[in-house]
This record gives C-alpha cells, sequence and structure tokens, in this order.
C-alpha cells in the first residue's frame, strides 16, 4: 500500500510537470504566432495606407525606415527584416548590446521557409537561462509575391506558468503525505492483524524441543489458512512427544545394555587372574612343602588384590548410577579446594586462588571429587611429559565460581572432543571412563556447566563454572 501511494505520487508529479511543458509550450507556440500575424497585419496596412515606396526586395530599409521601430513598442518584441537572398536588411533592435539575430541567415532557415508549406520557420534557443524564439516567415507584397522575411524574436516569460505549477505539486504534497502516513497507519494494523496468528505460531515453533513437553497453539479468531497451519502443528505435536517417550526409553535400555555389558568386561578382566591363581593353586599344592605357607599367602594376596579391583569396580558403577545425595553448605571455595590437592604429592601441582576467601552454597564432598578427578585425569595425561606441570585456580565471576585445571600433557584429540563426556570412555590403558561423566553430572546438578579447550602435545584446560547460591 505504501509503495503504490508512493509509486502514484512520484508517476502523477511526473505526469503533471510533463502537461504543464506541453501547454506551456504550446501557449508560447499560440502566442508568437498570434504575434507575427499581428506585426503582418499592421505591416499589410501600412503597405496599403502610409508606404510611398515600390513593394520591392531593395526598397525594405526604406519602406520599414521608421514604421518597424513603432511595431516594434506596439508588439513589444525585436523585429528583423532579410531580403529573400537571406541578408539583414533592418532591425528593430537598438541600444549598445548587439543583437542576437543573425546577419545572414543560414542556408537551412532559408531552405525551410522555402519548403515548408506555410512557408514559416520556428527555432527555440537559451541564453543565459532565458528561452527565445525566432520565426521566420514571408514578406509579401499585394499580389502576394516575397519581397522579404520577417523576423520576430520572442522571449519565452513562463514565470506565472511556473508557480502555478509550484503552487500545484505543492498541494499534491500535501495531500499525498497526509495520504502517507495515512497508509502507514492502515498498512501496520493490517500486517499486524494478519500476522498476530503467525506471530503465535512461529513463537511456538521456536520453543518447540524434543526433551520437554510442548504446549499446542489455541487460537480463538484465525482465517481458515491459518487454522490449517495450528492444527498441523498441534499434530505434530502430538507425534514428537510420542516419539520423544519411545526415545527416551529406547535410550534408557540401550544405555543400560551398554553398562550391563561394560560391566561385565570390567568384572571378567579381575575374574581370569583370579581363576588361573586358583587353577595353579590346586596343581602344585603339596602340604609337605616346606615353603606352602608363603605360596598360599602370595596366593591369598593375589586373589584379595583381584577382589578390591572387582570391589572398586562395582563402587565406581554404583557412584555413577545413582545421583550422591547433595548436602549444601556455605563453602569456602579456596580451603576445600586447597585441601582436595593436599592428597596429591606430585611437586608439580600449583594452586593459584585469585582470592582468599569465596563462598558458595555447595556440597564439600562432591567440590572435593570433582576437584580430585580433574587433577587425578592431568596428572595421568602427562606420563610422557618431560617438565610436568598442573595449575588449579579459583576464582568468581557474575556470582559464579570459576574454576580451573590446566595441564601441560598429551591434550584431547579433535576426534575425542566429543565423547570425552560420554560413560565408559576412556583413552588410558586403565579405568573405566566413568570420572568425567560422573563430575559432569554433579556440575549440571548446581545448573553449571563444564567446558574444556585443548592442543595435541601442548594440554588442556578444564573450566567449571557453578553459581554460588
Amino acid at each position: 500500500m505504501i509503495l503504490l501511494i508512493l509509486l502514484a505520487s512520484v508517476l502523477i508529479a511526473a505526469v503533471t510537470i510533463y502537461q504543464y511543458k506541453e501547454q506551456t509550450d504550446e501557449y508560447n507556440e499560440g502566442r508568437l504566432l498570434r504575434k507575427e500575424e499581428s506585426v503582418k497585419a499592421s505591416i499589410n496596412y501600412w503597405f496599403n495606407t502610409g508606404n510611398t515606396y515600390s513593394l520591392e526586395t531593395k526598397n525594405l530599409p526604406y519602406i520599414f525606415k521608421d514604421k518597424i521601430y513603432e511595431i516594434s513598442d506596439i508588439e513589444n518584441l525585436e523585429i528583423n527584416i532579410y531580403e529573400l537572398e537571406g541578408k539583414l536588411a533592418i532591425s528593430s533592435h537598438a541600444g549598445f548590446v548587439q543583437s542576437d539575430a543573425p546577419k545572414m541567415l543560414s542556408d537551412s532557415i532559408l531552405n525551410e521557409i522555402y519548403s515548408n508549406y506555410q512557408h514559416r520557420s520556428v527555432n527555440t534557443k537559451t541564453i543565459e537561462g532565458n528561452s527565445f524564439q525566432s520565426s521566420y516567415t514571408y514578406i509579401t507584397d499585394n499580389k502576394f509575391m516575397p519581397i522579404g522575411i520577417l523576423n520576430l524574436q520572442y522571449v519565452q516569460d513562463n514565470t506565472a506558468q511556473d508557480k502555478d505549477l509550484e503552487e500545484f505539486l505543492m498541494r499534491m504534497a500535501y495531500v499525498y503525505a497526509l495520504m502517507f502516513l495515512f497508509a502507514i497507519g492502515l498498512a501496520y494494523f493490517i500486517s499486524s492483524y494478519i500476522t498476530r496468528s503467525i506471530k503465535a505460531v512461529t513463537d511456538k515453533m521456536t520453543h518447540t524441543r524434543l526433551n520437554k513437553r510442548n504446549e499446542k497453539i489455541i487460537l480463538k479468531d484465525a482465517s481458515t489458512e491459518i487454522f490449517t497451519l495450528v492444527n498441523a502443528y498441534n499434530a505434530m505435536v502430538d507425534e514428537l512427544e510420542e516419539s520423544a517417550v519411545k526415545l527416551a526409553k529406547s535410550e534408557r535400555e540401550q544405555a543400560w545394555r551398554e553398562m550391563a555389558k561394560q560391566v561385565a568386561h570390567e568384572i571378567k578382566n579381575p575374574l581370569t587372574p583370579m581363576r588361573l591363581t586358583v587353577q595353579s593353586f590346586q596343581r602344585r599344592f603339596n602340604a609337605e612343602d616346606p615353603e606352602i605357607y608363603d605360596k598360599i599367602n602370595e596366593y591369598s594376596k593375589t586373589l584379595i588384590q583381584q577382589i578390591d579391583t572387582m570391589s572398586s569396580i562395582a563402587s565406581a558403577f554404583s557412584n555413577f548410577a545413582k545421583m550422591p545425595t547433595q548436602s549444601k553448605e556455605q563453602l569456602n571455595v579456596v580451603d576445600v579446594v586447597k585441601h582436595a590437592l593436599d592428597i596429591f604429592t606430585e611437586d608439580y601441582i600449583s594452586f593459584f586462588p585469585k582470592k582468599e576467601e569465596i563462598v558458595a552454597e555447595l556440597d564439600k564432598t562432591q567440590l572435593i571429587r570433582m576437584v580430585t578427578n580433574l587433577v587425578k585425569n592431568a596428572t595421568q595425561a602427562l606420563d610422557e611429559v618431560e617438565h610436568k606441570k598442573v595449575e588449579v585456580s579459583v576464582a568468581e565471576e557474575n556470582e559464579n565460581v570459576i574454576i580451573l585445571v590446566s595441564d601441560n600433557g598429551k591434550g584431547i584429540s579433535v576426534e575425542d572432543e566429543d565423547k570425552i563426556f560420554e560413560p565408559k570412555f576412556t583413552t588410558k590403558s586403565s579405568g573405566m571412563g566413568l570420572g568425567l561423566p560422573m563430575v559432569k553430572n554433579i556440575i549440571e546438578t548446581y545448573n553449571g556447566s563444564i567446558t574444556f579447550t585443548s592442543q595435541l602435545n601442548k594440554g588442556t584446560v578444564f573450566r567449571i563454572v557453578i553459581p554460588k547460591k
């Protein structure tokens, strides 16, 4: 609507200007023609009443010696009279300023006068911003034989027309400005009405998620097309909810299958050496052997070690399977992290707290488990590094506790970055790959986040962000 009004206003203004120009040109041409007829009538009257010279070309300067000035004053324009060959015979121009009329007419003007059925030629030129029209026509005697060429120099004065055009365009601009404002308001209300329902659908679609319950769209008044779109969206929400339930169930079943496989695999590892130890003891047992008690102690230690391994496996899976209960209390995070690092004897582990005291409501045990797991992983990544270094820092930022654990170890490959927090994934030769997933679970219960940046053979930095409350 707005574009149509703009185009209409521009087109009407262009047509108006063009129409005024055409009318002005026609007016000036008609006025020049009327002037020309009036001058020729005066000349004919002079020929018949006051002239005493014979009507010949050579007598033109004498015939119009005084009369040309009189006619020029009456008609208020410059008059020039040329011989038939184009030479200027006499002119009404007076003063010090030289006339723009040529002393000798060009062949093109002479040919145009001769060949035109009206024996008339008109041309226009602009001098210093003023438009001049010149007309050329024959002067004839009483027998209609040409004896000279009459030239009228007419200055076009379009002041009145230009003023009328300017006033009309101003009035039209006011009208279209009001129409433009009205169109903007009308377009706004119409578009708001049309897009209101679409916006509701768009907002709902933007917030549609697979892992949460999505609300259906309820519209009271909308077009048939919008109702069709809404019904399609609501049907999609129902299907999406069913798919989400099936997917969640499938993922849980798959996770437990994978977990059961991992548990079975981890338990089988110590069972094999236990079986071999018992079989070896059975074959070699000799009650009379003087070293029998030493051998029994050795076998027992081997079995106890494997049993401890199985116990640690069961504990690890148990800790991962169930989320530890939280006991929030106000802690000085700096002291707790420092206490967690005291169990490590490596001299290359450094602690850099940004403040002496950072108070937050956290579970002390879980905080210690997070720090010890990350630091333990960092130390295990330094096996092949000559100058080992692990740095731990604690800071606060925007009501959050920031814990950084960095090392200069082997780093994490690009292929492993997406799997680093997955259960049972590990890049070490030993371990069950449950440390980082457990840390991630604990952090997410606090609505926090854990991220990392890593470069191969340069090191890794883990960043923990936990709200203070």
